[in-house]
């Protein structure tokens, strides 16, 4: 007989995989028409908040009313869909969802209030003589992430990016966006809470609890969950509960204040230059490219996150770059059209998809074609459009935790035990909150930046930066990443599982997930 009890077994640890395994449909493998059709309807609904969102707050500043407000909403959902349709097909060939970006909201504010506006008495001509001036500047702004995408510039920064550099940059992306989630929900509680909790439940609880359609719960919470809370939100409405509120109330929890349904034309194609030839400010187009910067930075960390959901390889430089400069296309496209802000990819329908774990490419594209055929018919995409925005806002509470943790899931690629990757790690995400939380709160209180001079269009190519938590953590976490004892770090900072992913052909996979359609590699190889 041996002395003493016997001796238990270590736990396994868990191995990194540099796919993430238990996703249902990876880019490659679409689901049944049936179920594709409804999955790409759901990403339609989730990328309205932000489409919505924007001009709503900007065409009022700009002069416009309810009808322009309707146009320049079809018109951005249009954009949309040709955008999101280029990516999937001749970008990164990812499944993601090109949308308006809040990051150009900024600049574009400058030009509201810029003084040559201010004194047009007639409310639509200074709409817009207003939306050319944003078009001239988002035009001229596009031209730097075309530049940088299709020159390889952007290829040759994004190669010495590590999984541990990508940590803060990703994570951020996601978790940066936390003021467009509770606080939303706080508008009208009575709506938001009650699609924050039921969302959870169908996505989280009810494939434990019920023994059959499992997938179908998964795949498909949102769309149950917003029409659940949606009749409720209407049946409130129409009861009457809202009546007498304050008109702040009102406009945030009625279903029926956004007036674009009455606003919304039957039937109308945006077209470019539909209010008038844009017009050009050499500083107001600075500024801006200073913002389609900080939109690159995000974008990247948003291609990186839905590679990863996708379940398909890391992207190689050369595949990143190649969407970086479609993505400038789109900028270039929405500047023509006049969508009021610029393009990046939608976070909110990253975390979709990691919610759904369905990464198919083709699910996105029929999403896009639902995008443009509800902006040509207008007065039916208003209908979904008039979604309350606290029911949006829950639904950001859990997509943009999926799109941080995914960035957080780089990090088992990294070893946590070396004192130079919590450094890293903890003072670049820690920057990346707090220098935007000061910027932010400094805009708040006082009406303007920290950085404040005579001339808008300096003070925007601080400020802007600056207010981004991704933007802040990227370049901390990137600068600190490759000047810090990079000699005998590459295990610590994850390169040797990155490594053969640096080249487009040096992992087979590569070619399964990236190559272009129509034998175009032929014509435009990736390197």
């Amino acid at each position: 007989m041996t002395g003493g009890p016997a001796k238990a077994e270590e736990p396994t640890p868990h191995l990194p995989r540099d796919q993430l395994p238990n996703v249902s449909f990876c880019i490659a493998s679409p689901p049944p028409w049936p179920e594709a059709v409804l999955l790409g309807f759901q990403h339609y609904l989730v990328m309205l908040g932000t489409t919505v969102l924007i001009p709503t707050a900007l065409v009022p500043q700009m002069g416009g009313g309810n009808d322009q407000k309707a146009e320049v909403i079809q018109t951005l959902l249009f954009v949309a869909g040709l955008n999101t349709l280029l990516q999937s097909t001749f970008g990164t060939r990812l499944p993601v969802v090109m949308g308006g970006s809040f990051t150009f909201v900024a600049p574009t504010i400058s030009i509201i209030l810029a003084g040559r506006y201010s004194n047009i008495p007639n409310p639509i001509v200074k709409f817009k003589r207003t939306m050319r001036g944003v078009q001239g500047a988002i035009i001229v702004a596009s031209t730097l992430q075309i530049v940088l995408g299709f020159s390889g510039l952007w290829r040759n920064v994004t190669r010495f990016l590590s999984p541990l550099s990508a940590v803060p940059l990703v994570a951020l992306v996601g978790f940066g966006l936390y003021a467009l989630g509770f606080p939303g929900v706080a508008k009208c509680v009575e709506i938001g809470l009650p699609e924050l909790v039921i969302v959870v439940l169908i996505a989280q609880y009810l494939p434990h609890i019920l023994k059959f359609g499992k997938h179908i719960f998964v795949r498909f919470a949102v769309i149950f969950s917003v029409v659940i809370v949606w009749i409720y939100a209407l049946l409130l409405t129409v009861g009457g509960a809202y009546n007498n509120a304050a008109p702040k109330t009102q406009a945030t929890c009625r279903t029926d204040r956004a007036g674009l349904i009455s606003a919304a034309p039957w039937i109308k194609v945006p077209y470019p230059f539909q209010w008038g030839p844009p017009t050009f400010d050499a500083g107001e187009a600075f500024a801006m490219m200073f913002a389609s910067f900080v939109a690159l930075v995000e974008s990247t960390g948003a291609f990186i996150a839905v590679s990863r959901s996708a379940s398909a390889t890391p992207l190689p430089p050369s595949v990143l770059s190649r969407g970086v400069g479609w993505q400038g296309i789109g900028i270039l496209l929405s500047g023509l059209f006049g969508t009021v802000t610029g393009t990046s990819v939608s976070v909110e329908n990253a975390g979709l998809l990691t919610l759904t774990r369905v990464g198919s490419r083709r699910v996105v594209q029929i999403s896009a074609i639902f995008m443009i055929f509800f902006s040509v018919l207008g007065k039916f995409g208003a209908v979904f459009a008039s979604i309350p925005p606290p029911i949006v806002a829950a639904l950001y509470c859990l997509f943009f935790a999926y799109v941080g943790s995914v960035g957080l899931s780089f990090l088992q690629f990294c070893n946590l035990n070396s004192f130079r990757t919590k450094f890293i790690l903890g003072f670049s995400i820690f920057l990346g909150l707090s220098i935007p939380q000061y910027f932010n709160e400094f805009t708040a209180i006082n009406g303007y930046g920290p950085v404040h001079s005579g001339a808008r269009w300096f003070n925007d190519m601080i400020n802007v930066p600056f207010s981004s938590p991704a933007f802040v953590a990227a370049i901390v976490a990137y600068f600190l990443d490759n000047t810090l004892e990079r000699r005998g770090s590459s295990v610590d900072r994850g390169e040797p599982w990155w490594g053969k992913f640096r080249s487009f052909n040096g992992d087979n996979r590569s070619q399964e997930f990236y190559s272009l359609p129509f034998k175009l590699n032929k014509y435009f190889p990736s390197v």
